[in-house]
């Protein structure tokens, strides 16, 4: 194994590790807090963070071995049942994504009727709608035999190996990917767009209020005129930095790795092994940066982050003293006596 090898394999690594904690994390949160689960997003977030840990426990793993290895990692019918799982894991991550867009489009275009929009049963069909949409190219990929490792990726995925069947699996690719990552990421732009539009229109009219009560206010201190300013700055940025961190992310961890296969259909353009691994390592990390994307780094679950780290050690102090106290006693009873 060169360096090159090696360093994949330690991204790998890494990754695998932060996306088991942080998912658990996640899940811990949405167990503790009632409030949080009593939100339609929180059966997204749910959906989304099983996925997550699902891919991360399964996938990462056997696409580790095949790094290291240089070979399919498993038997036949294991890798099999990988790839399908892959298929739909990456799927159902991507429509996830795109149903909690479409669920922040919900709550701030439509905010005095957003519950009634988004109820808990609505979220459901929703994740049903989802798994459907996820399970339905695996299932046809697996009934094709479609299914197996795939040298240039180093892991178990879609593949086909027949010549004679070339131009049948380039199509089922491009459908496959236009009805998972480009439909999702449409939906992306349209719902995160409109809602930067109505966050921009909210914000000027913070703003214009926020400017004539400076010029209301003759006597006020520089300092203060300066840090509204300031925050008048800050508040126009917030969301486009949200919007940008939603679809960037989306597009720098999925991007890579489907337009190499899509480019890999063209034997007119050679791609490298590493750079195959290195892009199917990307499309992993997104599982590693979701909870911090779209969970920890929330109000609601920076609350029930610390609510639970608070009982934690509410109970270890409560050890500790139990365990002075019954020493002390049994100090003192020989002396009693």
């Amino acid at each position: 194994m060169n360096s090159w090898d090696a360093g994949l394999a330690g991204l790998l690594v890494g990754t695998m590790g932060v996306s088991l904690l942080s998912n658990a994390l996640v899940l811990l949160c949405l167990l503790h807090s009632a409030d949080i689960r009593r939100q339609a997003p929180a059966l997204f977030t749910l959906n989304l963070t099983c996925g997550n840990l699902l891919c991360t426990v399964l996938n990462m793993p056997l696409t580790l071995a095949g790094v290291v290895a240089q070979r399919q990692p498993a038997g036949d019918r294991l890798c099999r049942l990988a790839a399908f799982l892959d298929t739909f894991l990456a799927t159902n991550s991507m429509l996830s994504m795109a149903a909690l867009s479409i669920d922040r489009w919900v709550a701030v275009v439509f905010p005095l009727s957003y519950r009634a929009k988004m109820r808990l049963r609505d979220a459901a069909l929703m994740v049903a709608y989802t798994w459907l949409h996820a399970l339905a190219f695996p299932a046809a990929a697996l009934a094709l035999s479609w299914l197996g490792f795939h040298q240039l990726y180093a892991s178990c995925t879609l593949c086909s190996r027949r010549p004679d069947e070339r131009l049948r699996f380039a199509v089922f690719t491009g459908a496959f990917h236009a009805l998972s990552f480009l439909l999702s990421f449409v939906v992306l732009c349209c719902t995160y767009l409109k809602v930067l539009k109505v966050a921009r229109f909210h914000c000027k009219r913070i703003d214009v209020i926020t400017m004539q009560t400076l010029v209301l206010l003759v006597d006020i201190h520089p300092s203060v005129r300066e840090r509204c300013l300031e925050e008048q700055k800050r508040r126009r940025q917030r969301a486009t930095k949200k919007i940008s961190t939603f679809i960037g992310t989306f597009l720098v961890c999925f991007a890579p790795y489907v337009i190499t296969r899509l480019v890999e259909l063209s034997s007119s353009v050679p791609i490298g092994s590493h750079w195959g691994v290195l892009s199917k390592c990307l499309a992993y990390s997104k599982a590693a940066s979701d909870p911090f994307v779209y969970s920890l780094l929330r109000h609601q679950y920076r609350k029930s982050c610390k609510e639970i780290l608070n009982r934690i050690l509410h109970r270890r102090s409560l050890r500790s003293s139990g365990l002075t106290g019954d020493s002390h006693s049994q100090n003192i009873l020989p002396v009693s006596e």
